[in-house]
């Protein structure tokens, strides 16, 4: 049997996974695709002001498995904390919805900033905590797939282990982006025909339909536990529950607790070494409190290690991470800058309908859907032949494309934004001039959204492979965390630029605001180049960095090699 016939296909537990990963990103594209335009139109805040706190939220959103994460990996059960994180999450969207209803019930049309902050803080907490957990535990059902390939020899095994971990991470993210196309698409067209609170409704109603699903899935999940997966075929949900308030309430009453083989090992021998006459209880108290001391001893010097592994993955990872930024700042343009500019766009199809501009946010994902097949089937061949070897291209030269190709995207991004204003100024001198539309179509940012798609299927993928891959198994979640952080600092990084460039263009009476409410006055293409100047730095240190970076698996056959 070949190594393709081996790697065919993925569990059904994995296939359920992806399927609730794309309901969660349904979800959260159905409320942040359309955010701005929610704040802008609705809360009445200002371009610049809107365009921060989106990025500040997603900022906060996606930096939170930083700091959720270590305590998943050391002192949480995944499964429930999946179950919990996606409860907060959609109280969240139940507060989102009721702003949104009793804005529009109040007679003077206004919202509290206050509830909104906090309903719009739950879902970030929810959806902080729940997506790395929720890729951990996708992660754990692959490690008892990829258990499946021991039969094979050992180089076959590793390349067949490679293709499916590819294999997964293609799929998640295709179910991750199906999902976004279906929130992007479906939610910005019905908040902006029938209103914010079906608009925010709707989400809460997804997320409340992803808790059962994710209940249902209980008796065909794989389990981690310290000692490796385990199989769990017949446990219902509550049984489940039981089981875990039994284990803490037994935990609790444990006089010992062993580490490890060694320390049973070590109490037998005491015990035998005991004399079988009644001992004095004052001996034994001793015996049993030294004996927690030695336990709490060993747990304390475990936790010290935990942390210190921590700190140096990090170190050792940081750079690459650091490079990465620009590109997460790109990719905040689309929710933000860019749906501002196809606000102000021909946006008409018939003399009826009107394109939402947020859903053209969906030619991002529907890219992604339509050339991810093309790149599996295609590239992925054609460099395996090129290149000699059973992987193709390797992570880190996919999110080198992908980097590029951002660059690419956002130097045509500034090149539409300035005949935007070109034909804007020219119209100010006609009689029927109108300032809230430009007599061009909105159909022209379609390239700009069309190569982030494509940057998309290279850098965001290769990340998510490049996360899990150079951590071990006990820490995955927090190399998840790793992953989504980097579009967390790149939201806020977004914000920070935008607050200093907001500063220096309106520091001095000749200089106009990049960021002016009226689109007409704002200078988005000066904005845009100066991105596209610090990319291509970015990119440019990225490509010096790969040259000396080596990945744990060439550390590993490096090992090997000196063993032999």
């Amino acid at each position: 049997m070949d190594i393709e016939q081996k790697t065919r296909g993925l569990s059904k537990s994995c296939a359920l996974l992806i399927v609730i990963a794309g309901m969660e990103r349904y979800a959260f594209k159905g409320v942040a695709s359309n955010l701005v335009t929610y704040l802008t139109d609705v809360v009445k805040m200002s371009n610049s002001r809107a365009a921060k706190t989106v990025n500040t939220w997603a900022g906060f959103t996606s930096m939170l498995p930083l700091f959720s994460a270590s305590l998943a990996d050391a002192y949480w059960d995944r499964f429930f904390t999946i179950l919990a994180s996606s409860s907060v999450y959609f109280v969240g969207l139940v507060g989102l919805t009721w702003t949104a209803f009793a804005g529009s019930r109040s007679a003077t049309k206004t919202i509290s900033t206050c509830f909104l902050y906090s309903s719009l803080c739950l879902v970030s907490i929810g959806l902080g905590v729940l997506n790395p957990s929720l890729q951990a535990f996708g992660a754990d059902q692959l490690d008892h797939d990829l258990d499946k390939d021991s039969e094979l020899s050992f180089g076959d095994q590793k390349d067949a282990k490679a293709t499916r971990k590819t294999h997964f991470f293609q799929w998640w993210y295709f179910g991750v982006c199906t999902g976004s196309l279906m929130g992007v698409t479906f939610m910005a067209y019905i908040q902006d025909t029938f209103g914010w609170v079906l608009g925010f409704a709707i989400p809460g109603i997804a997320m409340f339909l992803l808790i059962l699903l994710f209940l249902s899935g209980c008796g065909i999940y794989v389990y981690s536990s310290g000692a490796g997966l385990k199989m769990k075929t017949t446990t219902t949900p509550f049984e489940k529950i039981l089981k875990f308030i039994q284990g803490r309430v037994v935990k609790k009453r444990s006089i010992y607790t062993l580490a490890d083989d060694k320390d049973l090992d070590a109490m037998e021998l005491e015990l035998q070494e005991r004399p079988l006459c009644k001992c004095d209880d004052s001996t034994e108290t001793d015996d049993i409190k030294a004996a927690s001391k030695t336990t709490k001893g060993l747990e304390n010097d475990e936790r010290v290690f935990s942390r210190l592994d921590n700190v140096k993955l990090v170190i050792r990872l940081l750079p690459i991470w650091t490079m990465l930024l620009m590109f997460a700042v790109i990719f905040q343009q689309p929710a933000t800058f860019f749906t501002k500019q196809g606000m102000t766009m021909k946006r008409n199809i018939g003399s009826n309908f009107r394109i939402p501009p947020a859903t053209l946010q969906s030619t991002i994902t529907l890219s992604i859907i339509l050339l991810m097949p093309l790149y599996d089937k295609i590239l992925i061949p054609i460099t395996k032949r090129i290149k000699k070897n059973g992987k193709g291209i390797s992570v880190m030269e996919r999110m080198g494309v992908g980097m590029f190709l951002s660059i690419i995207a956002i130097v045509i991004a500034a090149i539409v934004e300035r005949k935007r204003l070109d034909i804007s100024q020219k119209m100010k001198n006609l009689p029927d001039y109108d300032p809230e539309t430009v007599p061009l179509s909105i159909f022209w940012l379609l390239p700009q959204y069309i190569l982030l798609g494509i940057s998309d299927i290279f850098t965001v993928v290769g990340m998510q492979e490049f996360f899990y891959s150079e951590v071990p198994v006990r820490m995955r979640t927090m190399g998840f965390a790793l992953y989504t952080s980097v579009f967390g600092v790149g939201s806020f990084v977004s914000a920070a630029l935008i607050s200093i460039v907001e500063v220096y263009s309106s520091s001095t009476g000749d200089c106009q605001n990049w960021f002016a409410d009226d689109m007409s006055e704002a200078r988005l293409d000066n904005y845009y180049w100066l991105l596209a100047l610090t990319s291509t730095i970015s990119f440019v240190v990225y490509i010096v960095l790969c040259k000396f970076f080596k990945s744990s698996s060439d550390q590993g056959d490096e090992k090997e090699e000196a063993h032999k």
